[in-house]
């Protein structure tokens, strides 16, 4: 039997279940199991799980064919679980790194029939909020006791995944969930009212994530009146158990409606037309369940809370909260927009800028770009309407003509003819646009103008912080690559590969997203979690890699031909990642020895990324390739002679890295998301990671990139070298790897991708 049973309900947390499921496996107790079940979750949830379950015999699975909500997927783990505790876990959360050891430690010392340990509340921003349980409820030690004994511990959260349950104590008291939102009401207090042996852990074990899209507590709807029910549960029970619990009534009774006030003064939880039947249902609860000898009420504006319910004075409390409310809101906005404005306690004046600023900031004017005449065409173009046939493309902040938007921007052109593409491009890259495709260069009057009027806007990066999401205006995310290395909010846990990014300002731009565009299911699961905001996800493969999937030999020898590849070549293209944490890093690579075990039929083809301008040859210095690759010089100019000594070249600045994946007959990349684009065309792939566990370490990563690989995974030049000599590029091995792979990742680049994204975001087709 298990020491302890995790019971893991699961339901629309792709970009989460990962975590959470780590956090319980790599803990350094082996004595657990994990009831996963999966309550009918329409992503890919299903898929995470049972690529778990295969590989750790831990985990038991049960896969609803309907949902149940989360109380009866509780009862259905817990009727499973085998172990002697059992620990409900929520599939969004997880449990701090080591816990698990402490926490067996008391279970096996104390025996106790629950356990309360201690959580953080861990914020998407990054930040963490301790609970506070120090101060109010000591670590018990080696001692036990009942709710009489401690009543404090009724002022925990009363959640389940606080509490580790002896699992026959919970049958005997049959003690099980109610189905509905709030359902951890109606389990905790009768938990914890129930049990004569309680011990307090004061140790942090849970990481409690609070969501910014998504969680129930910031969802608007009236499911919250369910809260209501859950709590009648609480008082029949005690009524059902006997007079001995009278003297706890009184607790419970504060408890209940301090958290009906909680839920009716959030405002992300009731909308305003439902918040008078909610008063009044707390009003008739109040009086329903008072005690008879009354019970403590709390002091300051709580009490005065208490006080209104008591007398159903609704119209009072929604003038005071309203009042408490419009006061906190002037002050957030005026100290947002004013930093200039001194405290009350200062006794430096406001600047006459400031104070010139304070009737604009208090109108919302403040908000606006006003830095240029252009910024100010801008907002009066914003006045105008949408153009309804207009779409603006954008990639690589400017640079180009590139990526999915350009795929996408083809399509729309064959689909839907009538809408106007119009591509934003830098000044000095005009001259890179192909030939009669309609541009703006960005900074310009019709660049403001179309950013301000446009009904779609498609980018593979973000749009500036000034650009507003205008109401019926169509934000389009494709991304550009699917990630190895974290990405978004992720990316706060690696501060050296974060330097000098603005989370705030992230997430104001990926609120302006409506749609987030995927190429596979783990990118769905991994912008969610990077991303998280109210867009949808769009998963239906890479628009870039429809050209790849589509090509025929033909294409493939003009490439080549172009590229001054003559028949029977052999090319390996090396694209290393940009390593924003390591400016200047350059991976030992020798070009020569590579072309030495190559033969005279190898060329080699190496792309610097174009963020590395210190690690790539500028155009002007074909020599300056030491940087990049060790090598003393690469041409970078037009065909070259096959028999000559140039059989190695610089193809960062070729416009079209399409180009160079159909003429390549191997990849050779680190942890660059160049890898899922070329397992398109099945062809082999060699990831070469020296830097591995420093890039791990350091900058993060989404996926074990030599675990994992598309084919032979080396840490070393020479390794590199022995891969191509001894021929296990192209072995079995390889070979079975790459399958794997593209199973897993390029399943929907099936040619059709663009097409998909152009039917459901500019002409409305269902999915």
């Amino acid at each position: 039997m298990a020491l302890i049973s995790f019971v893991v309900p699961v339901y629309r947390v792709q970009g989460y279940l990962r975590e959470c499921l780590d956090s319980i496996l790599g803990q350094p107790v082996a004595d657990v199991e994990v009831v996963v079940v999966d309550d009918c979750s329409p992503d890919s949830c299903g898929e995470i799980i049972a690529e778990y379950a295969a590989r750790d015999d831990r985990i038991r699975v049960v896969t609803l064919d309907r949902n149940v909500g989360l109380g009866e997927a509780r009862n259905i783990g817990l009727d499973l679980a085998t172990g002697e505790y059992v620990w409900f876990l929520d599939s969004d959360d997880w449990l701090v790194d080591g816990c698990l050891p402490a926490v067996a430690e008391r279970l096996r010392r104390i025996g106790p029939e629950v356990l309360l340990v201690d959580h953080v509340r861990a914020y998407w921003d990054h930040r963490t909020l301790g609970s506070g349980l120090d101060r109010t409820v000591p670590d018990s030690g080696a001692e036990v006791f009942a709710v009489r004994d401690r009543p404090e511990v009724l002022g925990l959260l009363h959640t389940a995944w606080n509490k580790v349950v002896r699992r026959r104590f919970l049958v005997d008291s049959d003690l099980r969930f109610g189905p509905g939102w709030y359902e951890d009401v109606s389990f905790s207090y009768p938990v914890l009212l129930a049990a004569g042996r309680i011990s307090v852990l004061d140790a942090v074990c849970v990481n409690y994530r609070q969501r910014r899209s998504g969680a129930i507590t910031r969802t608007r709807d009236d499911r919250h009146f369910e809260v209501f029910p859950h709590w009648h549960r609480v008082f029949e029970l005690m009524a059902r158990w006997g007079p001995e619990y009278d003297d706890l009534r009184p607790l419970i009774f504060e408890r209940m409606v301090w958290h009906y006030l909680i839920v009716l003064g959030n405002g992300r939880r009731l909308s305003p037309e439902l918040r008078r039947s909610f008063f009044d249902q707390v009003v008739a609860d109040y009086r329903r369940w008072l005690p008879p000898g009354g019970y403590r009420v709390p002091g300051g504006v709580d009490g005065l809370k208490h006080r209104l319910v008591a007398g159903g004075h609704w119209r009072t409390y929604a003038v005071l909260r309203a009042l408490h409310h419009s006061r906190g809101g002037v002050r957030r906005l005026a100290h947002r927009s004013l930093p200039e404005l001194p405290s009350s306690r200062s006794r430096r004046p406001a600047s006459p800028a400031a104070l010139a600023r304070l009737p604009a900031v208090l109108s919302g004017a403040a908000r606006l770009p006003r830095d240029g005449l252009l910024r100010a065409y801008y907002h009066a173009q914003l006045r105008r309407p949408l153009d309804p046939a207009l779409a603006l493309y954008a990639a690589y902040w400017y640079r180009g003509y590139a990526c999915n938007p350009a795929a996408v921007y083809e399509k729309a052109r064959e689909l839907a003819p009538w809408i106007r593409g119009v591509w934003v491009v830098r000044r000095d890259l005009v001259s890179s646009l192909p030939p009669g495709v309609p541009y703006v260069v960005a900074g310009t009057r019709p660049y403001f103008r179309a950013l301000a009027r446009a009904r779609w806007l498609v980018n593979n990066v973000n749009f500036p912080d000034y650009v507003v999401k205008r109401p019926g205006s169509v934000h389009l995310q494709t991304h550009h690559g699917t990630p190895v290395k974290v990405m978004g909010l992720d990316q706060q846990r690696y501060p050296r590969g974060a330097a000098g990014l603005d989370f705030p300002g992230l997430l104001r731009r990926i609120d302006r997203w409506d749609y987030s565009l995927s190429a596979n299911t783990f990118s769905t699961q991994m912008w969610e979690r990077a991303y998280p905001a109210e867009y949808r996800s769009l998963e239906v493969g890479y628009p870039r890699n429809d050209r790849l999937v589509n090509a025929g030999p033909a294409e493939v020898e003009t490439v080549r031909r172009r590229l001054g590849i003559g028949p029977g070549e052999r090319v390996v293209l090396y694209a290393p990642t940009h390593r924003e944490h390591r400016p200047g890093y350059s991976a030992p690579f020798d070009p020569g020895a590579l072309l030495e075990v190559l033969g005279p039929a190898g060329r080699l083809l190496v792309r610097g990324h174009y963020l590395d301008p210190d690690a790539r040859p500028a155009p002007e210095s074909p020599a300056a390739v030491g940087a990049l690759t060790g090598a003393a010089a690469l041409p970078t100019g037009g065909p070259t002679t096959p028999a000559g000594p140039d059989r190695v070249r610089d193809v960062t600045d070729h416009p079209s890295v399409e180009d160079l994946y159909l003429a390549a007959d191997v990849l050779v990349t680190d942890y660059s998301s160049a890898m899922f684009d070329y397992a398109t065309l099945d062809r082999p792939i060699v990831v070469y990671a020296p830097d591995w566990a420093e890039y791990r370490g350091e900058r993060g990563v989404y996926l074990d990139v030599l675990a994992e690989a598309p084919g032979v995974a080396v840490t070393g030049f020479p390794e590199l070298l022995t891969a191509f000599r001894a021929g296990a590029v192209d072995g079995v091995p390889a070979t079975l790897a790459r399958e794997r792979f593209r199973r897993r990742f390029c399943a929907l680049d099936d040619g059709r991708a663009a097409e998909r994204v152009v039917r459901r975001v500019f002409l409305g087709e269902p999915d």
